[in-house]
């Protein structure tokens, strides 16, 4: 496998991860802010939208207009970001998150897909926030992997706290 493919198939590897644990969440528990994880689901759903198209999109394409037409980028950053999640309460739909989770997941992996093995070790594209890690294409893809999974592990604790435990098919031993 050459670097490009094994970016790719990881980044598909966390894409499917995370919407495995979030899909089978029911809708109405999205919003719960429990005591013990101040977060939500909307809110992580929420944020991975941001990052997904900062860290797998903008810094290695630039700005997409397709993207910044289709979905509402900029009110999505001020409520994702840095805000606290009670202040996204009430502010989106869920059903519309997911949606707009699986445009962002799609375009990412298409500029993915796109790219030369050449381009891996280019600079990023300029942006007027410095990518926090990463200073290469290859770095930025590799920071999206690792922070996809960073947040996969929240969205788990949390599932497990408002709704149940998720199945990951292990057998345990009686």
């Amino acid at each position: 496998m050459t670097e490009k493919e094994i970016l790719i198939s990881q980044t598909s590897n966390a894409y499917d991860w995370t919407n495995k644990l979030i899909e089978t969440i029911p809708l109405e528990k999205w919003e719960i802010i429990p005591g013990t994880i101040e977060s939500s689901i909307n809110w992580q759903v929420g944020h991975l939208i941001i990052s997904h198209y900062f860290h797998s999109i903008m810094v290695i394409r630039g700005h997409q207009m397709d993207i910044l037409q289709k979905l509402p980028i900029k009110d999505y950053s001020d409520l994702f970001t840095v805000s606290a999640p009670i202040l996204s309460v009430g502010k989106t739909d869920s059903m519309k998150l997911l949606q707009d989770l699986k445009i962002m997941q799609q375009k990412s992996m298409d500029i993915l897909a796109a790219l030369s093995d050449s381009e891996l070790n280019s600079p990023l594209e300029p942006t007027p926030t410095p990518h926090p890690i990463a200073t290469t294409k290859f770095e930025a893809i590799d920071w999206n992997i690792k922070h996809t999974m960073y947040h996969c592990g929240q969205i788990g604790m949390l599932r497990r706290i408002v709704d149940q435990r998720y199945d990951f098919g292990l057998r345990l031993a009686k």
